[in-house]
């Protein structure tokens, strides 16, 4: 019985001073992860849209799904709205600018997991397919060509930007 009882307790020692160590590491990188995030998110909405001197987050106005962030420019050049959807690997989280006539700026991934090589041919920041957005409006954005290979990824992402312009009229209008 003592032969069975010593190596259990001896694991289960060592299975709760790794978990405290996890625990306390986790406790200590989170708010360095959040504010790497944060600062790359900050960086991003003054990439797509150029601009905008400086932001503060719209509030008051009932956005669609999908939109987990919305902020106006101060000096009025338009709306950056960060999105989330879901790709063929799983969320894609990304950022769009439009600007106050209504036309995409232009947008840029945050984050993804698609696959490489066929679904990251959609998302990544140096992508044509991305690339087709800017200058689009609510009007025309549907006539941006998929990736071959990349449709539910391709899908995604042109749904996202349809989210994005719903929300760029809902504002528009709470602002009107």
């Amino acid at each position: 019985m003592k032969d069975i009882v010593k190596p259990i307790v001896v694991l289960a020692a060592i299975c709760l001073v790794v978990t405290a160590l996890l625990a306390y590491i986790n406790s200590v990188t989170s708010p360095i992860i959040a504010e790497a995030e944060a600062e790359a998110e900050a960086k991003a909405q003054h990439e797509v849209l150029r601009e905008a001197d400086s932001f503060e987050e719209v509030t008051g106005v009932s956005l669609p799904a999908g939109i987990t962030k919305a902020v106006k420019a101060k000096n009025g050049t338009g709306y950056v709205f960060s999105l989330t959807t879901k790709g063929y690997g799983g969320d894609i989280n990304l950022i769009c600018g439009i600007k106050s006539d209504g036309s995409i700026e232009s947008v840029q991934t945050l984050k993804h997991s698609e696959t490489s090589g066929i679904g990251s041919k959609v998302v990544d920041n140096g992508s044509s397919y991305r690339k087709q957005y800017e200058g689009k409006t609510a009007d025309n954005y549907n006539t941006v060509d998929a990736v071959t290979g990349a449709t539910i990824s391709s899908k995604a992402y042109k749904k996202a930007i349809d989210t994005a312009f719903e929300a760029y009229s809902a504002v528009t209008k709470e602002a009107k």
